[in-house]
């Protein structure tokens, strides 16, 4: 049950392929070089095109300015939190698991401090809340559930105090709102002990804050509309609506491979396959040339991609050899692809009428720690009712 209550935060905690941000004031803050906010701006924007370092120094420069904000330390926790879920070495995870724990000690302590001072403090809130979520990401890794239920009830407390703080805080809004979207998907016991423990789940509700903010927000803006993306097309079921959202954002941050890869789901869900089919060629090549910052690790998620676009066009023999490729991989950085590889297949043989296999891939989907919520909810539902063509 903890388990699956943790999952809702996965959502807080990173989406596609940016970093999760804080926003400090909503209220159209004059941006001078050199100062704090500059730089967490140039943070923010470095993270989003995977310039980690660069993103470093700027949050390192801003926490010089001033060094009693808890907004710098949050940040620097949430930069670590995404460096972990992206690194590809064992030894560089665990690097980053420490930073996480710094960072986040350090922002709620200078947290607390600025509450005590002010209990008014909207800023210092948000940076509890953000550095809360990093600190239960890391809890739902090591799978200290027990820790859970408390750290996660304190995010929603946290959030509150900064909207009451700041009604126009709308990217405080963007995190109220992936809680009421997301806890609106668990059905039955899980979605009732989340409703007690968090907040109750809102489709509608959510699905209107995170619009706002990506209208509205300051410094969450961006990760609002990167949100939206994934909401239009792995839930509304609307592609229509990701693709102009995502074909923006790869524009801005080219170096964020994770948007090539959005950015071709999005076209073979609308059935534009050439481009897709266009932009996988260039991602395989950028692969294989070493193209920074594409890496050899990024194969699998190729041959994923591949298959959805078979799959999608009916040519289920040509996708399922794809799938094949991308599950060959058992290294822990795969898992998301492993994960969804699986779903694919055992939705191939239940269009074969292969129920016996199908079900097993279902399960063996649901095994994959790490796997994208969206994936274990339909392999649950699938093992419940065989998968059906859907040529919608």
């Amino acid at each position: 049950m903890l388990k699956k209550i943790s999952i809702i935060i996965s959502f807080v905690l990173c989406v596609g392929a940016a970093m999760p941000v804080f926003a400090f004031d909503t209220r159209g803050v004059e941006l001078r070089t050199g100062n704090y906010q500059a730089h967490l701006m140039e943070a923010i924007d470095k993270s989003f095109n995977l310039d980690e370092a660069g993103a470093d120094a700027s949050l390192k420069k801003a926490m010089e300015l001033e060094p009693d904000n808890p907004t710098g330390y949050a940040l620097q926790a949430m930069l670590h939190m995404f460096a972990y879920e992206m690194c590809f070495s064992l030894e560089q995870r665990q690097k980053e698991k420490e930073a996480i724990f710094y960072y986040t000690e350090e922002a709620l302590a200078r947290g607390k401090k600025r509450i005590a001072k002010n209990s008014k403090d909207s800023q210092a809130y948000l940076a509890m809340a953000l550095a809360k979520i990093a600190k239960v990401n890391w809890a739902v890794k090591e799978k200290r559930y027990i820790a859970l239920t408390h750290e996660t009830a304190n995010i929603w407390t946290y959030l509150e105090a900064a909207k009451s703080c700041d009604p126009n805080n709308y990217d405080a809004e963007f995190l109220m709102g992936l809680m009421h979207y997301h806890i609106d998907h668990f059905a039955g016991i899980t979605g009732f002990l989340s409703s007690w423990l968090i907040t109750e789940g809102d489709r509608q509700k959510g699905l209107a804050e995170i619009q706002t903010t990506a209208q509205k927000g300051y410094l969450l803006r961006e990760m609002a509309r990167v949100e939206l993306v994934s909401i239009y097309l792995n839930y509304e079921k609307q592609p229509s609506k990701a693709l102009p959202l995502v074909q923006v954002l790869r524009n801005k941050y080219p170096n964020n491979y994770n948007f090539y890869f959005i950015y071709a789901t999005a076209l073979l869900k609308l059935y534009r396959f050439a481009e897709a089919e266009a932009i996988a060629a260039q991602i395989e090549k950028n692969i294989s040339t070493g193209v920074p910052p594409f890496i050899p690790q990024l194969q699998p998620r190729y041959y994923q991609l591949m298959g959805r676009i078979h799959f999608k066009r009916g040519e289920y023999g040509k996708a399922k050899s794809y799938f094949q490729k991308a599950i060959q991989d058992k290294s822990f950085y795969n898992n998301r692809t492993q994960a969804r590889s699986l779903l694919y297949l055992g939705m191939i043989h239940d269009i074969r009428q292969e129920r016996k296999y199908a079900q097993d891939y279902y399960k063996r989907a649901l095994k994959i720690e790490g796997a994208e919520v969206v994936v274990r909810i339909e392999a649950k539902g699938y093992l419940q009712t065989p998968y059906r063509v859907d040529w919608k």
